[in-house]
């Protein structure tokens, strides 16, 4: 996100003359390689400034957002099938918010699994360390950061027209995204019929859950978690608690899924989902095995908590399985059927 705002327009502006010469349009968008942005723009004056094309499927669009006041990337995998419009898929990278390795693209055949599935798949990229939501105050190290806005307000309707999509949408998220996604299904009623989450921590105002929030925002993204939320008794943690937000989760197709924190398969150095250099894959287990079972306690008190409210759920606990991407694809699969319900079904 280092290029100027006013360096992206002009490229915009000349993407759009040049189009405009030569009569493409958005419907011929697949045979064309600079797509013509759409003219829509978000409530807020948010606009699509510039499609990029890597390949007939896969496009990079950037959106000129209002509330980041940033040029903001988000990649595309477009169905193979566009003769109709088709539903969306919002699938939400981790803590490094899709900018370092650690991706669903890198790690995991998520692109490969969902090519055949008839459906845009939106990913977002940046938020490092923010949870997604709207800051108070622009924090020292992370920046501005209203990416509740930005991916809830603004990008929906410039999707929708720039992709030519049906606007009925599902969201899925791994890790500090699994939060988020909870969030956003709690603060838009039915603008994601269907959620995932997978590892994401499902509580975050009583101490256990502040403190593993703490540790991606402050231990590992160097922010101040008082920018994000305010102070431990602020009430702005309870707000976005999703364990005390449940009641508003009814009506949503939801998917939660955990491991236990116990090293599995995908916990071998030298294995195909490690990230790591295999001389550091203990420690690194270890660090994973901690967190996983953080996430788990906090699953489990969730299913608690939307069973006395008689919402149902689909909950997978697997037996073995600690914070890395192996899991994370896995459950992907698994949550297919949730997921499909929210974006096929009638509502």
């Amino acid at each position: 996100m280092g290029v100027q705002p006013r360096t992206w327009a002009r490229i915009a502006l000349a993407s759009v003359l040049a189009a405009l010469s030569i009569g493409t349009g958005v419907d011929s968008a697949a045979a064309d390689p600079n797509p013509v942005p759409t003219t829509v723009k978000s409530p807020d004056g948010s606009y699509v400034a510039k499609v990029e094309v890597k390949d007939q499927r896969n496009w990079r669009i950037y959106i000129g957002s209002a509330a980041m006041d940033a040029f903001i990337p988000v990649d595309v995998l477009r169905p193979a099938d566009t003769s109709v419009p088709r539903p969306t898929l919002y699938l939400l990278n981790g803590a490094g918010g899709g900018e370092d390795d650690a991706t669903w693209q890198r790690n995991t055949d998520a692109m490969q699994f969902l090519s055949d599935k008839d459906v845009n798949v939106v990913q977002p990229i940046g938020g490092q360390w923010s949870f997604y939501t709207d800051w108070q105050r622009d924090d020292p190290v992370l920046g501005p950061n209203k990416w509740k806005t930005y991916i809830a307000e603004e990008l929906p309707p410039l999707i929708d027209a720039q992709l030519g999509a049906n606007g009925v949408n599902s969201m899925a998220g791994l890790s500090m995204s699994g939060t988020s996604v909870l969030n956003f299904a709690i603060d838009y009623p039915g603008k994601w019929r269907s959620v995932a989450v997978y590892s994401g921590i499902a509580q975050v105002s009583d101490p256990i859950g502040q403190r593993m929030v703490k540790l991606t925002v402050e231990t590992w993204g160097g922010g101040d978690t008082r920018n994000m939320w305010g102070p431990n008794d602020s009430p702005l943690w309870r707000a976005n608690d999703p364990l005390l937000q449940a009641e508003k989760l009814r009506g949503t197709n939801l998917f939660i899924s955990t491991g236990t924190g116990i090293p599995g398969a995908y916990d071998i150095p030298g294995n195909k989902f490690r990230m790591e250099d295999p001389e550091d894959t203990p420690t690194t287990v270890v660090v994973g095995a901690v967190i996983e079972a953080g996430v788990n306690w906090s699953t489990h008190n969730m299913q608690q908590r939307l069973n006395e409210l008689n919402i149902p759920a689909t909950f997978v606990y697997r037996d073995t399985g600690t914070h890395s991407w192996g899991y994370w694809q896995d459950d992907l699969h698994t949550s297919w059927p949730v997921l499909a319900q929210g974006l096929y079904s009638a509502p």
